[in-house]
């Protein structure tokens, strides 16, 4: 099957999901405007992410650097080094004994990870996938599950405009206001999601928890005066979106205040990129009967004919081809149900099932062409389809 589009026709989500149900091995090319990403991947799993337009900052030798693992100097004696011999990088730093194999993976993770959620901010571009053997440094890198990065990027679109609304600014600068006895590892505040976010939505965020999670317990100790966001992004090793979080929560539990700001960057704050797939922005501005009954025909009127293919008839598509199209076709026909589903009852539903219930789908639709249902992903109002994990 040749795997190339627009980003339109099948998103960043979609090609992640294909790639890794199918164990596939090789690059995936991708170019928006004046950027290009090619993300290897080794049997499904991500094994390196680069980008022709990475910034300094976010070259491997400068994020240790920024992170404290090894000072200007050694950088810049294993860069003439890299020159003369043509090694990794980080293979020289690790024979000098500059940095640890363990510093070394957090970071090269890092690098990936930080590459790949950007992506999802792409609302257009192309994307080509290259079938071809790929050659990483099994001992400093770790393959991660294509899996996990979507869930995580999927998190940080819905969370980060809430964090934003705080963190505005890499510029900013803290103050500590009282002492956080809490021990770092206790991961109790994680269980609530976000103690901060029930805050700032008028809940119950006064109250203090018993204990911080790891990442606020880190973020706390690397505030001091005149440390701006980013350096505690650099040295926290956490990556922008989690330090900006674990500074958001420790601002709303009273850990924290904010003791300047900065002139900032032109264009320079804090997931400023990120623009979120949650449709119940889009929702909110159907204010009207006239638009809301303009949204329903719009709806009535995008049938693919694929959708004429009947779940019920039991068919199975051995070609993979073909189930990709075919799931294509009907993931949309549920996301059409879902809309209804949420103009009818003024929210969407919590399970999948209920649009069964409300007769919107048959049962079969749920998986079709699959084996197993959908993975129906739902969070403050939003959601994605996912295929199921065969």
């Amino acid at each position: 099957m040749a795997l190339n589009g627009t980003l339109k026709d099948f998103g960043i989500a979609d090609i992640f999901q294909l790639i890794s149900h199918q164990s596939k091995t090789g690059v995936l090319h991708l170019n928006s405007k004046d950027e290009e990403v090619h993300i290897s991947f080794v049997n499904g799993d991500v094994v390196s992410a680069e980008s022709t337009t990475r910034k300094h900052k976010d070259l491997l030798g400068s994020m240790l650097v920024r992170s404290g693992v090894i000072s200007e100097q050694v950088l810049e004696s294993a860069l003439e080094q890299q020159k003369r011999t043509l090694k990794r990088l980080g293979n020289i730093l690790l024979e000098q004994g500059a940095v640890s194999l363990e510093d070394l993976k957090e970071l090269t993770r890092l690098q990936t990870t930080e590459t790949i959620y950007k992506l999802f901010n792409w609302e257009s571009g192309t994307y080509a996938f290259e079938a071809q053997e790929v050659d990483y440094d099994s001992e400093t890198v770790e393959p991660i599950r294509s899996e996990n990065i979507l869930m995580e990027g999927f998190r940080m679109v819905d969370e980060w405009p809430m964090v934003r609304k705080v963190i505005t600014s890499y510029e900013m600068t803290f103050k500590r206001v009282k002492k956080l006895t809490a021990a770092a590892g206790d991961e109790s505040v994680d269980d609530e999601i976000d103690a901060a976010f029930d805050g700032m939505m008028g809940g119950e965020g006064d109250a203090v928890p018993a204990g911080m999670g790891a990442n606020e317990v880190k973020v706390y100790g690397l505030v001091e005066e005149g440390r701006t966001v980013q350096q505690i992004i650099d040295l926290s090793r956490l990556g922008e979106f989690e330090t900006c979080k674990a500074l958001l929560n420790l601002l709303n539990q009273g850990y924290l205040k904010v003791d300047a700001l900065r002139k900032p960057v032109a264009g320079e704050k804090p997931g400023r990129r990120v623009r979120g797939w949650s449709l119940g922005a889009l929702v909110a501005q159907v204010v009207t009967t006239v638009v809301i009954l303009g949204v329903v025909y719009l709806l009535v009127q995008s049938v693919d004919f694929l959708d004429l293919i009947d779940p019920q008839e039991g068919r199975t598509f051995h070609d993979p081809a073909a189930r990709e199209l075919i799931d294509l076709s009907h993931s949309r026909r549920l996301q059409r149900a879902i809309e209804v589903y949420r103009l009818e009852q003024g929210h969407i539903p919590t399970r999948l099932d209920e649009l069964v219930q409300e007769k919107l789908v048959r049962e079969s639709a749920l998986s079709f062409p699959w084996r197993q249902q959908r993975v129906y992903v739902r969070r403050d109002g939003s959601y994605r389809l996912l295929r199921p994990f065969e």
